[in-house]
């Protein structure tokens, strides 16, 4: 499974910003999808997950109200819509899949990862 992740880049403090994460499976059925990020000097962390099939969604509390995870099943793709920036919202953005719903990075870890894009929110 191949994940593909883009739409990283510069922007302001309070700006918006969307990542896309395409992957090459073709069928999702129970799976999960999810939105992690590692701060610049810091450990990886949990941004959200959302299931395939329900479309249910978890976010880390330092998501929760700004940040969310649609999904569009033509395209096999999830996306991160990230409102409201904050400088410490810096950090290389990764999606990653894997088999039956989980909400831990631990989990996540034994599944497919893309390769990061990085975001920076400049104050």
């Amino acid at each position: 499974v191949q994940l593909q992740a883009s739409g990283g880049g510069l922007v302001q403090a309070g700006g918006s910003l969307r990542l896309s994460c395409t992957t090459s499976r073709r069928t999702l059925t129970n799976w999960a999808l999810g939105w992690f990020r590692q701060p610049p000097g810091k450990e990886r962390e949990i941004v959200g997950v959302i299931s395939w099939n329900l479309g249910t969604t978890y976010y880390a509390d330092s998501a929760k109200g700004r940040f969310t995870i649609p999904r569009d099943k033509a395209k096999n793709a999830v996306y991160l819509q990230m409102n409201s920036l904050k400088p410490d919202d810096t950090a290389v953005y990764y999606c990653a899949a894997r088999e039956g719903l989980s909400y831990s990075l631990q989990s996540f870890l034994q599944g497919y990862w893309g390769q990061g894009t990085k975001v920076t929110v400049s104050s």
